[in-house]
């Protein structure tokens, strides 16, 4: 599991950096202004939508049943299931691409009620938003061949697909802004066209491993189909209840003064390299591990499996979360500071992203919890675990933002995090089916103090290498980052904690 848990990572950590200098490119270009938040919106409805009937609900049903049937039942049945899931994808997904397109300004109403009496803006995000939102199509059905490639361990051909994402977004900033309206159209019709991109590079890796299938058939309902749909609708309404947090923030959001939506973003975009390359390949490999252990009567096996993936989101994620904290200031300047985003901006994009790390262990965690009911086939849990993480969202973003702006709605999201990590957890540990074991035990305490000290170290030696001005102030944090390393994986050998012989062994 834990190669698999690397390859993904390596790929999700290859795309989030080229993310970064897509991201760039958007804050020296956009800045903080009514052009970046309008694009932000845009891009952020077709996701609420993805991660609600793609990765989220779709996987934790159809992941399971596909790799038991290719288990039980060979190629050929577990190719079928995939056609017929895709070709009903399509027909649902389409319809709500024609529809969201057509009512889109009564959704951004309700979506950015702080925009409606903005002519100018409203229009802007209405328009933009429909350029962007057939993404939602194509990328969900990048996530159902994802599926299939992740069920037989073929991970890498589907993580290395968002790379397009980031590459279609810097070329098309580049080469479509001379002939669209705004530089923020040129990046909408870039999301657009890396979906589609997307969904061609996994169809050809499937077809190479011999799972290829065709996207759209005659549709036709099957007792598999029936039941990976029926597992889906509680998922489906637990996704919903969690984008509704997203929608939340974006409610929320455009209540505040123009830029808040913007410096969320910049913000979120780094606290999402460490969520993204060790959560989602905790989850994405984490899952199809279980689903086989406990369909061939395993149960101490899917025991190690959770314990050691959440060992390993534990070990990563903590000194992540301490160096996005103590490091928040210089990793904004260097990264966004430039262009149109001044030093002020920056800073308020730095606070947002010191509370967005306060979740991220939490945020981790999450991804190693919740394969534990999905391989059991339970998605109905989660859906009652995110009702109450909604409600404890929405009450304290809309306390926290009266008084902290833009930094209390971040804070509010790392907060909700913590108690939806807390009642998975719980709920598991209540139902026997998690245990901490005694060695996670034992290296959970030698992880805090190996994080301890790096956060030490970093807070000591920051002040001598800033502020500082140009190359230096990479270097700096280069060599920041460097010591962080350094002091943490020291300590962690020292103390036993993480043991690179452990490691090799692991799989």
């Amino acid at each position: 599991m834990l190669k698999n848990i690397l390859t993904i990572g390596g790929w999700t950590f290859a795309s989030r950096i080229l993310g970064f200098a897509r991201d760039m490119l958007i804050a020296a270009t956009l800045g903080a202004g009514p052009l970046a938040d309008a694009f932000f919106i845009a891009l952020r409805l077709p996701n609420l939508f993805r991660r609600l009937f793609g990765e989220g609900a779709f996987n934790a049903a159809f992941v399971p049943a596909f790799t038991g049937m290719l288990t039980l039942e060979g190629p050929k049945r577990a190719r079928e299931l995939a056609g017929h899931m895709s070709t009903l994808m399509t027909l649902w997904l389409g319809i709500i691409t024609v529809l969201g397109m057509i009512f889109m300004p009564q959704i951004m109403s309700v979506l950015t009620p702080g925009l409606v009496d903005d002519a100018l803006r409203f229009g802007l995000v209405v328009e933009l938003s429909r350029i962007t939102f057939p993404y939602l199509l194509f990328i969900c059905l990048v996530a159902l061949v994802s599926g299939v490639l992740n069920a037989i361990d073929k991970f890498a051909l589907a993580a290395g697909a968002p790379l397009m994402f980031n590459l279609f977004a810097i070329v098309s900033l580049f080469a479509l802004t001379p002939y669209v309206a705004t530089p923020a159209h040129a990046l909408a019709w870039g999301t657009m066209a890396s979906g589609v991109a997307q969904l061609i590079l996994v169809v050809l890796a499937a077809r190479k491993v011999g799972m290829g299938f065709p996207i759209v058939s005659w549709p036709r309902i099957t007792p598999e189909s029936r039941q990976v749909v029926r597992r889906m609708l509680p998922g489906i309404l637990g996704a919903s209840v969690t984008q509704l947090s997203l929608a939340i923030d974006i409610f929320i959001a455009s209540l505040l003064p123009v830029g808040a939506i913007s410096y969320l973003t910049y913000a979120d975009r780094v606290a999402q390299l460490p969520l993204g390359v060790v959560g989602a390949a905790v989850g994405t490999a984490l899952l199809p591990v279980l689903s086989r252990q406990l369909r061939g009567g395993k149960p101490l096996a899917a025991h190690r499996s959770m314990n050691r993936a959440v060992e390993l989101s534990l070990a990563l994620t903590l000194p992540a979360a301490a160096g996005l904290i103590v490091l928040a200031q210089p990793i904004v300047h260097v990264l966004f500071q430039r262009g149109a985003l001044g030093p002020e901006q920056a800073d308020l994009v730095a606070t947002a992203l010191r509370a967005y790390a306060l979740g991220l262990p939490a945020f981790v965690l999450i991804k190693a919890y919740a394969p534990g009911f999905f391989a059991r086939g339970d998605t109905a849990t989660p859906v009652k675990i995110g009702i109450v993480v909604v409600a404890v969202n929405l009450g304290l973003s809309l306390t926290l933002s009266q008084y902290l702006g833009h930094v209390g709605i971040a804070l509010a999201t790392s907060l909700a995090a913590w108690a939806n990590a807390g009642l998975l957890v719980g709920l598991l540990l209540r139902r026997r089916h998690f245990h901490a074991d005694r060695r996670l035990r034992r290296n959970l305490w030698r992880l805090m103090l190996a994080t301890g000290a790096m956060a030490a170290a970093l807070w000591a030696v920051m002040p001598w290498l800033f502020p500082a001005n140009g190359l230096m102030e990479l270097v700096g944090l280069a060599l920041l980052v460097g010591l962080g390393m350094t002091v943490y994986f020291g300590m962690t050998q020292l103390l036993g904690a993480l043991r690179l012989q452990d490691l090799r062994r692991r799989r």
